[in-house]
């Protein structure tokens, strides 16, 4: 295109035409390097205007010549691009002005000044306007994968918290009925001696203890299948602790419940927190203890407070544990706010939690 300009006469004659192709030339090679090499498009460019100016100038070399100004101030080094503006604003204001010498109209002198801010001054704001939104759309994008990252952080962060979640309940759920189940089949099957009736107690005690267990299992599979929060009628309470002392008794360990203090109602997470590891604590007395073991539930203004104690004769345990209990205990205990010690004592084996009521957590 810009050969054809030159061959249409829009250049100053000033010798021979063919000496305009040697500038275009120079700032068309600057075209060419303009993405990888946009100092080099720019020093190209320069070389071939500074010709063209000599032997010129021809409409076409000064064209490609604004593309030059422009790759340089898009592609090239931000400062470059401000050195860029300042450099041809100033040249564009010092030759309209120096022109103002030289013409007597008012009007040519204002055609000068706005054709020397098209061809110098235009191309390098356009490039940082572009050069703008360019910077702040990689920005965006860096914004959007971050938060992509932090998103993904937080779904990986609630299927753990839900699976560990599903695992205590699984664990207090089938430690529990099962233990019971395994100690008395054991106790059944290893004794000879047992009459009739003692045996039908056993296998009753088994019987209901595989059928709660069957009942809380399906109880958990409906919660994973439902939408929505846990239904009132599917809550375990603290205030059932006598159900899970008898249950012990069943199984074969005495247990006795003594509750100080006006039972009430509590939030939903404590009650399921209290029962549940009243439950654990009761099995791991049955796996791991001896008889008898006393419970005592405390309310308080603020707090209900579970203590299970439990004799341990240093004995090996009557059936292997995976040694999740203390640890599933702990979690629940920490999840809604409370306290808890777990360990030895001098006369046996102590689980105490110290859980807040509603009016704390309100």
């Amino acid at each position: 295109m810009g050969a054809a300009l030159i061959a249409g006469g829009a250049h100053v004659q000033r010798g021979p035409t063919w000496l305009l192709f040697i500038p275009l030339a120079f700032v068309c090679a600057g075209v060419v390097v303009r993405t990888h090499a946009p100092i080099w498009s720019l020093v190209l460019g320069l070389v071939g205007v500074g010709i063209d100016i000599a032997v010129g100038p021809s409409l076409g070399t000064v064209l490609v010549f604004t593309d030059n100004l422009y790759s340089a101030a898009l592609y090239g080094p931000a400062r470059l691009a401000r050195w860029l503006l300042g450099i041809t604003a100033s040249i564009a204001i010092t030759a309209g002005l120096g022109a103002g010498f030289f013409v007597d109209n008012l009007w040519q002198l204002v055609v000068i000044s706005i054709q020397l801010g098209l061809l110098l001054v235009i191309p390098v704001t356009t490039a940082m306007v572009l050069r703008q939104q360019r910077d702040l759309a990689a920005a965006e994008r860096a914004r959007a994968e971050e938060v992509a990252r932090l998103v993904e952080l937080d779904r990986q962060a609630a299927i753990s918290a839900e699976r560990n979640r599903m695992a205590r309940e699984l664990h207090d759920m089938i430690a529990n009925h099962f233990s019971a189940i395994a100690i008395q089949s054991t106790a059944a099957l290893s004794r000879r001696d047992l009459d009739a009736e003692t045996i039908r107690t056993i296998m009753e005690s088994i019987r209901e203890n595989s059928v709660k267990g069957l009942d809380e299992m399906r109880t958990m599979i409906g919660l994973l299948r439902q939408e929505g929060e846990e239904t009132e009628a599917m809550r375990l309470r603290l205030a059932d602790a006598e159900s899970l002392v008898e249950r012990s008794r069943q199984a074969g360990m005495p247990a006795e419940l003594e509750v100080v203090g006006e039972p009430r109602e509590l939030p939903a997470s404590v009650d399921l927190a209290g029962y549940r590891i009243l439950q654990e604590a009761l099995t791991n007395a049955l796996k791991h203890g001896d008889p008898p073991a006393s419970v005592r539930v405390v309310y308080e203004v603020k707090h209900v407070v579970l203590t299970v104690d439990n004799p341990v004769n240093g004995r090996k345990a009557r059936l292997p544990g995976a040694g999740a209990g203390v640890v599933g205990m702990s979690e629940r205990a920490a999840l809604v706010g409370g306290e808890i010690e777990a360990g030895p004592r001098a006369d046996g084996w102590r689980v105490q939690v110290r859980l807040p009521t509603i009016e704390e957590s309100g």
